[in-house]
């Protein structure tokens, strides 16, 4: 994959278009990510896109599926934490994608 072109500066990303620097993250570079993906951000993404976040900030890897599910039911109810409802927002693999376009390595156990 091509780096990323966000307002002027180049944004390097590894070959599955992860950021190669966490730093590099921003919200317009989320929503250059989610676009390629063919994802409007909503306040829906953004609420799971900064819980993903803090979830790395406190245990310094991007969760799995199941993690994820159980960090969202804690933190958002169970009615968001349901994996329906994360495939609704991040189609295909919404742990996978939604890492990616907050910014984080790819879970580890993702293929």
């Amino acid at each position: 994959m091509e780096n990323l072109h966000v307002n002027g500066q180049i944004i390097p990303v590894d070959n599955e278009g992860y950021l190669r620097n966490l730093e590099d993250w921003s919200r317009q570079v989320a929503e250059q990510l989610a676009q390629q993906e063919g994802i409007e951000l909503t306040e829906a993404h953004w609420e799971i896109l900064q819980l993903l976040r803090n979830f790395y900030q406190t245990y310094e890897m991007s969760p799995a599926m199941r993690p994820l599910i159980k960090a969202i039911t804690s933190e958002l109810g169970s009615d968001k934490g349901k994996s329906i409802y994360l495939m609704s927002l991040f189609p295909g693999s919404p742990a996978k994608l939604a890492s990616k376009i907050a910014g984080l390595p790819k879970p580890t156990n993702c293929l």
